[in-house]
């Protein structure tokens, strides 16, 4: 068979389809031979806005949409128009809905305008490969553009197989999209490793692909029939990802000049923390929580033949968490090789400075490590597994060891109450040196995660996001099983709290970039220069050996009674009470965070790189 995978909008256009270069790899285990061509509808889009638009609408508009668009389903009602062959279907509503949260619209309205001649474009274009099959991959904002371009593939050409897979797919979603839109034939739900190998042995020995694990297909008289659920794809079937048809597409393009091009890898699959501890917000793993991780030999080869073959030095993993055993087998031997590889990794948040080391060492630069909150009540009732002060010494010791943390403020959690929020807002501007989140919002309900599972958890009268009606023509009935996000009356902290929370962070932000709070050691003892936005610049000397050894030995967070006992085994006089009271000096001073029993220390040991300084 003549096999053609597509990728559509919105996904990035710096970056290889990670599906598609697995299923390509994975076509090699079918019975028969096949054919497999790509087609990279997002770069195609991007490239026919740029010129329908005479250069007015480029990649920073389309990074909007897929970036910014997410959390509000702006690129699935870009193409609903072009989906439902109405043109006005959902403006006015959407524009509204857009309105009534003061949110921009960025390009969307004037980008709607071209989406039916794209899908139209887009479906003739994948005719001309003369497929039998045409798979698509939908993650995020993929449906609406990849439903429309299959609908009229299927007008044009009845005979060709529609096959959706990916993200989108996972669990009853897939059952969904196959249940409401006739024109898709197959739906892969799950991960696809097997599941679409044995789609295709079927169809190439013209067997009904019925009861194969993982897959809804159609039966007789055109209902929907699910096989039995798909076990879960052991890591050594995951292959090596074949990116080669992307990088020729991506070469010969538009924005091969106007983009800097970053490969994606997976390492491992699941989570092993939310095999123990489902974090009750996150639904990111779907259906397949068991961690499963490449051993580091394979990983190292993997990349090693990835940045020889494309010549490409930053690298992405898509992991959902580091598995802690590449910290001593992968991240030596990435050291060990000399390349200046600039990677982004997940991790938790729990890192040991030894372990920071290993990975700037490698060549990790930015890690997710999942923060979320800097109060210890709150991340407890988000079952995260660290405290605050746990958190705060991430961030030090990021910038100590110069890795950029990427992160959210999370906030409206059943249960929490303003006590959990006042005292971190208090301490904001002690931490403005600090690398702040890049913002704070109200949790979201997601499909998967312990919220949405269990109703007693606070979220009991959710219903799908109202986002969901401005894209998808259907009752509430059906988005309750194809809607991915959801929403239920406010919980947790009232607005008067979350908008402290956000205007004190919004100040974090903006104070940034200006502030520095580092330690020196000199003959007179241990030096603090203050140099943080709103306040004055001074020097805190510490000349009381006791009080320098403490403040060092709070670089990592310790309870009181705890730093009085370590300072007592080290011959250092200060009873806990006095340690109590000079503590309080410090916080007074915005020299420490302290939260749920704990202090830890906020002054660098190094002046952090600033991006104007190193831009």
């Amino acid at each position: 068979m003549r096999i053609c995978l597509v990728s559509m909008p919105w996904h990035l256009l710096e970056t290889p389809c990670l599906p598609i270069g697995l299923l390509r790899a994975r076509v090699d285990a079918c019975r028969d031979p096949h054919t497999v061509v790509d087609y990279y509808g997002n770069l195609r889009w991007a490239e026919y806005l740029l010129d329908v638009s005479g250069g007015q609408i480029a990649e920073a508009e389309y990074a909007y949409v897929a970036d910014r668009g997410v959390w509000h389903e702006m690129g699935e009602w870009i193409f609903a128009g072009a989906l439902y062959d109405d043109p006005a279907w959902r403006v006015d509503t959407y524009r509204a809905y857009l309105e009534a949260r003061d949110l921009d619209p960025g390009a969307s309205l004037r980008m709607r305008e071209h989406a039916a001649g794209f899908v139209e474009l887009a479906a003739r274009e994948i005719l001309e490969e003369r497929p039998d099959l045409v798979g698509f991959t939908t993650t995020f904002q993929q449906n609406v553009s990849s439903l429309a371009v299959a609908r009229r593939i299927k007008q044009l050409r009845p005979d060709v197989q529609v096959v959706f897979g990916g993200g989108n797919c996972d669990g009853p979603m897939g059952a969904a999209l196959h249940r409401n839109f006739p024109f898709v034939d197959h739906v892969v739900s799950g991960e696809g490793e097997l599941a679409f190998v044995a789609l295709l042995d079927a169809l190439s020995e013209g067997r009904a692909p019925a009861g194969v694990p993982g897959l809804v297909t159609r039966g007789p008289d055109g209902e929907s029939v699910a096989g039995p659920p798909a076990a879960m794809v052991p890591i050594d079937m995951v292959p090596r990802p074949d990116f080669t048809a992307w990088w020729s597409a991506y070469g010969d393009g538009t924005f091969a000049e106007r983009l800097s091009p970053v490969l994606l890898y997976e390492a491992s699959r699941g989570c092993w923390w939310g095999e123990k501890h489902h974090c009750t917000f996150c639904g990111l793993n779907g259906t397949t929580m068991k961690f499963r991780a490449k051993p580091a030999t394979r990983v190292w080869d993997d990349i090693t033949h990835l940045v020889e073959t494309h010549g490409v030095l930053d690298i992405v993993t898509v992991d959902n968490i580091l598995d802690v055993a590449y910290l001593a087998e992968l991240m030596p031997r990435i050291q060990e090789s000399g390349w200046d590889l600039r990677i982004r990794y997940e991790v938790k948040a729990n890192l040991k400075p030894d372990q920071l080391a290993v990975l700037r060492d490698a060549g990790v630069t930015h890690i997710q490590p999942g923060i979320e909150s800097l109060n210890s009540r709150a991340l407890r009732l988000m079952d995260k597994g660290v405290h605050g002060t746990q958190n705060v010494f991430l961030l030090r010791a990021s910038d100590e060891y110069q890795l950029t943390v990427d992160w959210n403020y999370l906030y409206g959690f059943p249960d929490e109450r303003a006590g959990d929020y006042r005292p971190v807002i208090e301490q904001i501007p002690a931490m403005v040196h600090l690398q702040p989140p890049s913002g704070s919002v109200r949790v979201l309900i997601e499909r998967f995660s312990p919220h949405f599972q269990s109703r007693e958890r606070g979220f009991a009268e959710r219903r799908p996001s109202r986002m969901y009606q401005h894209v998808y023509d259907l009752p509430e009935s059906e988005l309750e099983d194809l809607a991915y996000q959801f929403e239920a009356p406010p919980q947790g902290i009232d607005e008067d709290v979350a908008a402290d929370l956000r205007a004190a962070i919004a100040a974090w932000r903006h104070d940034h970039a200006a502030s520095t709070l580092t330690w020196r050691e000199t003959e007179d003892g241990l030096v603090i220069d203050e140099g943080r936005a709103g306040r004055p610049r001074c020097e805190y000397v510490l000349s009381d050996p006791a009080q320098a050894r403490s403040y060092r030995l709070m670089e990592r967070p310790r309870t009181i009674a705890a730093l009085a006992r370590e300072l007592a085994a080290e011959g250092f006089a200060m009873s806990e009470e006095t340690l109590r009271q000079w503590v309080g000096e410090l916080r007074g001073a915005g020299l420490v965070f302290e939260d749920d029993g704990r202090v830890v220390a906020l002054a660098t040991n190094r002046r952090p790189l600033r991006v104007a300084e190193v831009g």
